[in-house]
C-alpha cells in the first residue's frame, strides 16, 4: 500500500502558509531551534528576526503570536507522527507488535524521510518533550479547540485508540489510554533528563527505561 505526507496547516493558525515561501520554511526552521536552545517563555519574534537577519514584522506577516507559531510548529510533528504510524505499523500483522513499535516512535525522534523541510528532528522532539503542552495547557483553550486547531493532536489518538480497541475490543478506555501513552511518554522523557527521581530510571539510555515503562503500563492495562 503506497502512503503520502501532505501537510497542510490548520488555516486559523496562520496568516500566510509557511509552506508556500521560503522566506516561511525558514521562520519555521529557525524558530524550531531558537526554542529549543532558549525555551518558549524567552522566545520572542524579535529574537527570531534577529537570527534570520530579517524584520519582526515580516514574521507577523506569517503569524499572529509567538503561541499560534508553536502550534503551527507542534501540528506538523503530529501529522508526520500519524503517517509514521500508518506506514510503519502496516505492515506488521501481530497486534501486540504494532502496539511495541508504537511505543517505540513515541520516544524516539522522528526518521528522516526525502522530499520533506530539513528541520531538525531531533530539536524538534524535544521540543515536543518540553514545551508542547504549552499550547493546550492555557485559559483560551476552549475559544480556539473551536477551530479544531488540534485536530492533528486528535487525529493521532484517535488512530491509536483504534489499535488499542482492536486488540483488547472490550476495554473501556482507549481514547484514555491513547493519550496517557503520548503525555506520559514526554514526560517521563523530560523527568529523566531533569528530575530524575521522579521517575525510576536507572542509570542507562532514558529512552529504553521510558519504552519499558510504557510497554509495562499498556499491556498490563490491556490484560484484564
Amino acid at each position: 500500500m503506497d502512503y503520502s505526507l501532505n501537510f497542510k496547516g490548520n488555516e486559523n493558525i496562520y496568516l500566510r502558509d509557511p509552506e508556500g515561501t521560503e522566506l516561511g520554511k525558514q521562520i519555521v526552521k529557525h524558530a524550531i531551534e531558537l526554542i529549543h536552545k532558549l525555551g518558549f517563555e524567552h522566545f520572542t519574534f524579535k529574537k527570531l528576526a534577529h537570527e534570520m537577519n530579517t524584520t519582526e514584522a515580516s514574521i507577523y506577516r506569517y503569524f499572529t503570536n509567538k503561541h499560534r507559531l508553536l502550534l503551527y510548529i507542534l501540528n506538523w510533528y503530529w501529522s508526520y507522527m500519524e503517517y509514521l504510524v500508518v506506514v510503519q505499523l502496516d505492515p506488521i500483522q501481530d497486534l501486540g507488535a504494532k502496539i511495541e513499535r508504537l511505543v517505540e516512535l513515541f520516544t524516539r525522534e522522528l526518521p528522516e524521510l526525502p522530499g520533506l523541510p530539513d528541520y531538525n528532528r531531533n530539536v524538534l522532539h524535544q521540543i515536543v518533550i518540553s514545551e508542547s503542552s504549552k499550547v493546550y495547557l492555557i485559559k483560551e483553550v476552549n475559544e480556539i479547540n473551536k477551530n479544531e486547531v488540534f485536530k492533528p493532536y486528535k487525529d493521532l489518538c484517535s488512530r491509536v485508540s483504534e489499535l488499542i480497541k482492536a486488540y483488547h475490543p472490550a476495554y473501556l478506555f482507549p481514547h484514555s489510554l491513547s493519550t496517557t501513552l503520548i503525555e506520559t511518554a514526554h514526560s517521563q522523557l523530560f523527568f529523566s533528563a531533569h528530575l530524575p527521581k521522579l521517575t525510576d530510571v536507572k542509570s542507562g539510555d532514558p529512552i529504553t527505561f521510558v519504552e519499558q515503562y510504557l510497554k509495562d503500563l499498556v499491556f498490563k492495562a490491556l490484560a484484564h
